[in-house]
């Protein structure tokens, strides 16, 4: 029984040394772990933030070139007919959207989705005044004719996407 009792007072010393062990290290290894993510969510940030803020700013970017004031103004000049200056325009923004087009990755559905819807509204706004217009009428007419639409309709076509595409950097960055 003496023995019994000798073996007993050395086990349960040592096996509350051994979970004692057993917590320390499983604390020890757990506090690792949370260290290890927080380094690879905090490299991600460093990493992702900075280019999905320059996906946002190219694709205000875009709105604002291919919003109907700054495209007339940039390209006028650049044809001589009605439906060259047409052709020249939609062109232009084909090119600004593809150039553009994986910036999609960065933002949400929603917004791009109006960027799209924006650049179609431009699009449709430059096809509908220009089948206002002779195709051999100079090209300032085609110009005028699509000032004339923004006016009736008081509002830029790429309006709501910049709007949107502002809240959401606002939401996410601020």
């Amino acid at each position: 029984m003496e023995l019994l009792s000798d073996f007993l007072k050395l086990i349960i010393p040592a096996g509350l040394v051994l979970y004692g062990m057993y917590v320390t290290v499983k604390l020890l290894l757990e506090r690792e772990a949370e260290r290890h993510r927080f380094d690879v969510k905090n490299r991600y940030t460093e990493t992702v933030v900075p280019v999905r803020l320059q996906a946002y700013e190219r694709m205000v970017l875009f709105l604002e070139r291919i919003s109907p004031n700054n495209l007339l103004l940039r390209l006028g000049g650049t044809a001589t007919t009605s439906l060259e200056f047409q052709q020249r325009l939609l062109q232009e923004i084909r090119d600004e959207y593809n150039h553009n087009l994986s910036q999609q990755v960065y933002m949400s559905q929603a917004v791009w989705d109006k960027v799209q819807t924006a650049m179609n509204d431009v699009m449709t706004l430059i096809n509908q005044a220009s089948g206002d217009t002779q195709p051999d009428a100079p090209a300032l007419d085609l110009s005028k004719r699509i000032f004339e639409r923004i006016i009736q309709k008081d509002r830029l076509p790429t309006t709501d996407a910049l709007k949107s595409v502002k809240e959401e950097i606002q939401a996410m960055f601020m």
